[in-house]
């Protein structure tokens, strides 16, 4: 969809939830005014996110009009979306929802870090930084230097490319590190402001000559699955299919599953 198709499907949505939102009591202007019908009048939304009348009916017409992500949330706030549909606004949009830093901190509920346990073969949970999470015993065995000590990095970057560890584990260690940078600037493009990241990517550029020379490729790939080689110090050559899924509640969050061949 190019970006005239966006802003029309964004506008189009919007008006949508305006006119099915079912509320009985509305409160403009510190007024409470019972409403027969259900649905928001464009005026009313517009009162409610602090923005011209004109300003939100060219959203809905699908104008070519630039909407920060601050009026954004007050949109999805006054028209009280879900958590899927707030997250299809701000993907129609193409911005960052101010509300998604606020999920990186929550605390991670013990089912979705029990999830890697309930695993047999090697898999790991990791952050929006890409820091593990939690992991089973199967990746704990598997990644030497890494999940199997204590008081070092969990960080997924910074393992494979300052460890020696990773250099000597992973197969063809030069074309995966150089891969994981562009899948990592896919996968946090849109966060790379973020101060956690930002530190993180000048950490690893001054530790690191090969990801300071790969990040500034400025490669984007997307991060997929496929054959993973080992040649692990004690279990010998080992190769396993790599399959990534998103947690559906927690989009910041993904489970690597290590699968035998």
């Amino acid at each position: 969809m190019d970006q005239a198709g966006k802003r029309k499907t964004l506008g189009e949505f919007i008006r949508t939830q305006r006119t099915q939102l079912a509320t009985a009591e509305l409160r403009l202007g510190g007024n409470s005014a019972r409403r027969r019908t259900p649905g928001l009048r464009r005026e009313e939304v517009a009162q409610l996110c602090d923005i011209s009348v004109t300003w939100y009916t060219w959203i809905e017409q699908g104008r070519s009009v630039s909407v920060s992500a601050a009026a954004l949330a007050r949109i999805a706030e006054a028209l009280q979306l879900s958590r899927a549909k707030r997250a299809y606004l701000f993907e129609l949009s193409g911005k960052k929802d101010p509300q998604v830093q606020d999920a990186l901190i929550k605390e991670i509920p013990d089912e979705i870090l029990a999830v890697a346990s309930a695993i047999k073969s090697p898999a790991y949970l990791l952050d929006r930084h890409w820091n593990a999470i939690a992991w089973n015993r199967a990746a704990k065995t598997l990644f030497v230097g890494w999940l199997d000590k204590k008081n070092v990095s969990r960080n997924l970057l910074e393992y494979t490319y300052c460890s020696a560890d990773a250099a000597a584990l992973i197969s063809d260690w030069e074309q995966r590190a150089s891969r994981l940078a562009a899948e990592f600037r896919a996968d946090c493009g849109m966060y790379l402001d973020q101060p956690e990241i930002a530190q993180l990517v000048t950490r690893l550029s001054a530790a690191s000559s090969a990801f300071k020379r790969a990040w500034n490729l400025h490669d984007v790939v997307e991060k997929e699955g496929g054959e993973r080689r080992f040649n692990h110090p004690t279990l010998g050559q080992l190769s396993y299919r790599q399959v990534n899924l998103r947690v559906a509640n927690r989009p910041e969050l993904k489970l690597v599953m290590l699968l035998p061949v």
